[in-house]
């Protein structure tokens, strides 16, 4: 489980970085709805990332209390 929170979290930080970078190379936005849609796409994927991370923290956390000897 805890290799799959560290993928996931890894693929959605590069697509957030991705779209962050697309976003500040796209400005000033030619057509303000697609723009949108870029930063909205990129902050969706940021959040994710986060979320992944945090629930990758939780699992390694229970995983050192867990072990025998703690």
């Amino acid at each position: 489980m805890k290799a799959y929170l560290a993928a996931t979290g890894s693929l959605f930080a590069l697509m957030a970085a991705l779209h962050a970078w697309r976003a500040v190379a796209e400005w000033p936005p030619e057509h303000p709805a697609h723009y949108s849609v870029v930063v909205a796409i990129g902050v969706l994927a940021a959040l994710l990332s986060v979320w992944a991370w945090r629930l990758f923290s939780r699992h390694a956390a229970r995983d050192v209390a867990s072990r025998p000897g703690s």
